[in-house]
Formats: C-alpha cells, structure tokens, sequence
C-alpha cells in the first residue's frame, strides 16, 4: 500500500497563479488552471503509482489555532473570488480522475494529512505528501515523503536536517522559537534561525531550554518568553489522531482516466 496525498489548495493556488499571469480573461485562467491540475495529477499518479491516493481541500476557515490565536494567518492574502467559486469544478476534475476530495468543516487540512500520513507510517505503510509547505517536515520519516511537483524534488529526513542543521523532530520546536510569518505566529523576539538552531543543538528541546541554567543572553530571553514560546509551538505542531470518520480502504485509487 502507498498513500498518494494532495495538498489540493496549495497545489491549486499554485497553477492558478500562473494561469492568472499568461491569461488576462478570468475565465480563460480558471479553465487553463482546471487544464494543468488534471495535467499535473496525472503525471503524480504515472510517477508514483499509488494503490490509494486523496486530494484534502481546506473546509474549515476558523479552527482551534485561531481561537487560541485570532491573529492566527490574519494578513495572508485571500484566494481570489472566482477561484473560490470554481473549486467544485477543481473537485470534479479530481473526482473525474478517480481521486476523492476530503474537507472538514471542523479541521485544517494539514491536520487531516498528518492524520493520514502518521496514521499508515504507525502500520509501517508509506505516504507521499504532495505539497510546498515545508510545515509538513516535521512529519518526515522512513515512511512519509515530501514531493514539491513545482521543482520536481523530493524532501526525505536527512535533507530536511541538511536544511535546517537539526533533527526532523526538533523543527516544532524551532518553529516555536523563530515563530511562522505566513501564518503571523510570532516565536521568541530576537531569536532567528541561527540562534534557535544554535539553542536546539545545545538543549536539544524547548522544554529543556526552558529549564536551562540561563547563563546566556537568548536563554534568558526564550525564557522570559516562555509562554509565547509554548504558544508558537502549539499552533505550529501538526494535529495527527483526527478522528477521520472512514475507513483508509475507501481511499484505494481506481483509475478511472489518468491515462486519457
């Protein structure tokens, strides 16, 4: 068994956004972009080979990140009307393919992809997770990949530590102290990637530099900000036991057209 998983909207609002540049007519946009995501799915069914595959939309606008934090993605440009409005028929070219689309009205969507993915890595099974969001990295594992189809590369565990200079399961944390712009979560003042990969490699975890001995300025200062520290690291750690309210075997990929 191996899992195919869409980040749908982020591969969506990537096509859309080049269609929107090579086509002045909105209308001409949203059909090329309908184009390339049926171009663009087939050639991950044909490069992969999944026995099961989903496409997971984002249904849930308001979740608990932003009742925790309502500045929570305050800021991040909106999707475009007219692709909002188009998305069933994105869906449809999805389910054209014999791919269902998954959305909670309650959940992100990349809670619902770290819940499947986690789900098989725990039965040894493998997933790809087809997206540019480097949030996912945390779930990197022998048993969860990370493919960006833009540049065509695959994100394994020991490139993620390459990247960042620590350890797939110390990148929460780091996210915790660097905060997340794109999402307007604030980490630790002051404390940039350099500093917070050098605290990591010392201390290994937030929660044992929260209990360090402070004989350093940017110790005293994740210190001082403790509580916005733990804060960022609530928001930035992916949600992995949703339950999903259906069975993994109702995912299994028939090809109803990826050839044509």
């Amino acid at each position: 068994m191996q899992l195919l998983i869409i980040d749908a909207l982020n591969l969506i609002r990537r096509l859309y956004a080049v269609q929107e540049q090579r086509n002045s007519d909105e209308q001409a946009a949203l059909v090329a972009t309908s184009a390339a995501l049926k171009h663009a799915t087939k050639r991950l069914l044909h490069q992969f080979q999944p026995s099961h595959v989903v496409a997971v939309f984002d249904g849930a606008p308001i979740g608990f990140r932003h009742h925790l934090y309502p500045e929570y993605k305050a800021g991040r440009k909106p999707m475009p009307v007219a692709l909002a409005n188009y998305l069933p028929q994105l869906q449809q070219d999805f389910w054209q393919l014999g791919i269902d689309a998954l959305l909670s009205d309650t959940d992100e969507a990349d809670d619902l992809i770290a819940t499947l993915s986690r789900t098989l890595s725990r039965h040894g099974k493998p997933s790809i997770i087809v997206s540019t969001d480097q949030g996912f990295c945390q779930l990197l594992s022998p048993y969860i990949q990370l493919w960006d189809h833009f540049n065509q590369r695959a994100l394994t565990p020991p490139l993620a530590e390459q990247k960042f200079g620590l350890r797939v399961d110390q990148l929460v944390d780091y996210w915790a102290l660097t905060g997340v712009s794109g999402s307007q979560i604030k980490g630790v003042p002051s404390i940039g990637p350099k500093r917070a990969q050098a605290l990591l490699q010392r201390w290994d975890t937030l929660d044992q530099l929260l209990v360090a001995p402070c004989d350093d300025k940017a110790e005293n200062t994740v210190i001082k900000h403790k509580d916005q520290a733990l804060l960022a690291r609530q928001l930035v750690k992916l949600v992995d036991d949703i339950e999903l309210g259906f069975n993994l075997q109702d995912l299994r990929y028939h090809n109803l057209g990826a050839g044509s």
